[in-house]
């Protein structure tokens, strides 16, 4: 017969595993998030001391203005902001002046009632007035591309040259579409939702950056992981920097409504020097949309690259060459 205290040991460790539980996974979440305030807080005082708001005709613009010489213009992508610019294009300032700007709703620079590619081309020239800047080259990665193709078209004497990077820009397709294509990989849908606030970001980043990063930036997970370890820090920093959303957030969402809504524009007009870069296996189809693009601007031409996703992956230094060529040809 078992005596009560045994059967009470018996009923009692279930109890207090559970409790065991419960009280380490207290702990592993109060670490996570403490670990999160620590980064988030980081990011904003990153973001903060990085650039400077320039009171323009078009109001308040936040730009990074750094580096002596014939001026550059740097229009981020997607997610974005004067840091994105900066990440990608700082090499430039040896030799220009560098000016990498925020876009609408993103980071310092507000959200106005008009922030279509046209109202943004106005800024990014009156930012340049501000600025005592009269002509500039102009680089524009991804949803950047859209405002500075307006740029060169409603405002062509402020253009020395024009470099449209993985340019997310019109391209006919089969069925009538013209949007930027969706990766159906289930992979970029837990991406994206994880980009629902900036702990679940954060998180998912820490979990499994090569998997997030390969899937926001539409580059083949293989391509990632066979990358050289300076590339992959590249990655990283443009993941990291996605962070605080929360002040990128109103950018984001005007960008999506632009990109899957493109329409045509007369590229023929475009009348300045124009170098167009695409990647074949960008997830986002975006490769067509490059080709297009140099086909259609008088006299451009189509820099292309067989593999390295959106993130042009493997081939960051050879782009920078290039376009430090292009433009230094053309100040």
């Amino acid at each position: 017969m078992r005596s009560p205290s045994s059967a009470r040991r018996r009923a009692g460790a279930p109890a207090s595993i559970a409790w065991g539980a419960a009280l380490a996974a207290g702990v592993a979440l109060a670490t996570s998030v403490a670990r999160y305030r620590q980064t988030i807080a980081r990011e904003h005082e990153r973001v903060a001391r990085g650039g400077v708001l320039v009171t323009t005709s078009a109001g308040a613009i936040e730009c990074a203005d750094i580096g002596d010489g014939a001026a550059v213009l740097a229009i981020h992508g997607a997610g974005g902001g004067y840091d994105q610019a900066l990440d990608a294009l700082a090499p430039l300032a040896a030799s220009h002046r560098l000016i990498a700007m925020s876009r609408f709703g993103y980071l310092g620079t507000p959200m106005p009632r008009d922030a279509s590619p046209r109202a943004q081309a106005d800024a990014h020239a009156a930012l340049m007035d501000a600025l005592g800047v009269g002509s500039a080259s102009v680089v524009a990665a991804s949803a950047g591309a859209p405002s500075a193709v307006q740029l060169a078209l409603r405002h062509p004497q402020r253009v020395r040259a024009l470099v449209l990077v993985v340019p997310a820009l019109f391209a006919p397709r089969a069925n009538g579409a013209s949007a930027v294509r969706v990766p159906i990989d289930p992979r970029f849908a837990l991406a994206v939702a994880a980009l629902a606030c900036d702990y679940s970001a954060w998180a998912a980043m820490r979990v499994a950056p090569d998997t997030m990063a390969a899937a926001l930036f539409a580059t083949a997970r293989a391509v990632v992981t066979r990358a050289s370890s300076a590339e992959r820090a590249r990655l990283h920093t443009m993941l990291r920097h996605l962070l605080p959303l929360c002040r990128r957030r109103a950018g984001i969402d005007n960008d999506t409504r632009i990109v899957l809504n493109l329409s045509r524009e007369p590229l023929e007009r475009i009348a300045v020097p124009t170098l167009v870069v695409g990647v074949r296996d960008d997830a986002y189809g975006l490769y067509d949309n490059a080709r297009y693009t140099a086909t259609h601007i008088p006299g451009a031409r189509l820099m292309s690259f067989a593999r390295g996703g959106h993130a042009w992956m493997g081939h960051h230094d050879a782009l920078l060459r290039e376009i430090a060529a292009f433009v230094a040809a053309r100040a």
